[in-house]
């Protein structure tokens, strides 16, 4: 203190300003970064509980608000969450959201052919989205959707949780770093076999596919943040084995094969039918990184050239919140995009694969 006294009596008073300033502006930073987003879950089945309760342990996300067609869910909510009634919302009245300023953002967690809609209501109503992936049924409905966020002035994330997750991240940098060389080939495994045959994800008109939509999409948004290229090309190729469980239109196992501008390849799988499956590796001239698992909850295991990664296992969608407020109230921006147009991407390469099953024949991609 001696010392600041001593300083500050040997400066003139307009330099004094400067310091002054700085410790201004510094405050205000630390402010921001004080504040929370306000949350309300829109879908509250298995997926929308275990994000909830992820954001108990949130530093910068709270749920304070639910949309839910069921009434008795909303009361188990309020009831767990403390979860004030005003912020209680059915698929008809959410609309209202318009003139609740508690609430900033709301987490779309439907069935995929809901999303579009829902998104665009929401953004309707000024409130930021963060929609489940994948975000649509569709590029077209994908766009449509991007559009109306960007009308409204609200932002649209979509829920990449793996685009925060730690080793998936130090895979990345030691890519970009150079540490692997010249990326020669993305190998993509995702499936598991799945249960209930009257669920919605099975169900065309509420899920737009099947495997692809649900787990595929790891493989096909792995394959670019890994090799840090956009796919220019598709093959691919479906097996169905049970035509009964898997009806037109609902994939059971597709395999398929990309290109990447530099050269690279990947081949990779989606299934509904088989277990085990839950693998991501890279492979370039000098090095290779590899995930197993790699996308379910966790922990995440890894390894690449230079050793086995030990990050420490944090709940991913803790951090997905965690980041996702940052990126909405701080404007933050993510190693990985987890933006509309990111989401956008991944449904024009989807279109793609279920073109080429359809003719058979490989489908450039153009993702610009």
């Amino acid at each position: 203190m001696t010392t600041r006294r001593s300083f500050i009596q040997k400066f003139t008073a307009p330099l004094l300003a400067v310091p002054f300033i700085t410790a201004t502006t510094e405050c205000q930073a630390d402010q921001s970064q004080d504040k929370i987003l306000r949350v309300a879950i829109m879908g509250l089945g298995g997926y929308g509980t275990r994000v909830a309760e992820a954001m108990k342990d949130s530093k910068r996300a709270k749920l304070v608000g639910v949309i839910s067609g069921t009434p008795s869910k909303i009361k188990a909510w309020q009831s767990k969450y403390d979860i004030p009634e005003k912020n209680c919302y059915n698929y008809e009245n959410f609309d209202n959201i318009r003139n609740n300023p508690d609430i900033d953002a709301v987490y779309v967690i439907t069935p995929n052919a809901l999303h579009k809609d829902q998104t665009i209501r929401v953004a309707k109503a000024g409130k930021h989205v963060i929609c489940e992936k994948p975000m649509a049924v569709n590029a077209k409905d994908a766009q449509e959707m991007v559009d109306a966020c960007n009308k409204a002035g609200v932002k649209l994330l979509i829920g990449y949780r793996m685009h925060f997750e730690p080793k998936t991240l130090e895979i990345i940098r030691q890519r970009q770093a150079g540490d692997m060389g010249k990326i020669l080939f993305f190998q993509g495994l995702s499936g598991f076999r799945i249960g209930d045959p009257t669920q919605w994800r099975l169900n065309m008109q509420l899920s737009g596919g099947g495997a692809m939509m649900d787990i595929g999409i790891y493989s096909v948004n792995a394959a670019r943040y890994m090799v840090g290229e956009d796919p220019v090309w598709v093959t691919a190729q479906e097996v169905k084995t049970d035509p009964v469980k898997y009806k037109e239109g609902v994939d059971e196992t597709i395999t398929f094969q990309f290109g990447f501008p530099g050269g690279a390849v990947a081949s990779c799988l989606s299934t509904y039918s088989m277990n085990n499956l839950d693998k991501f590796f890279v492979n370039g001239e000098k090095g290779f990184g590899e995930l197993y698992p790699a996308s379910g909850y966790g922990p995440i295991k890894g390894r690449t050239n230079q050793g086995e990664l030990t990050h420490p296992h944090v709940t991913h969608q803790t951090v997905q919140m965690d980041e996702m407020a940052a990126i909405i109230l701080d404007n933050k921006k993510p190693i990985v995009p987890v933006d509309g147009a990111e989401g956008v991407k991944d449904m024009k390469i989807i279109d793609a694969i279920y073109m080429a099953v359809k003719t058979g024949v490989k489908q450039s991609i153009s993702l610009s």
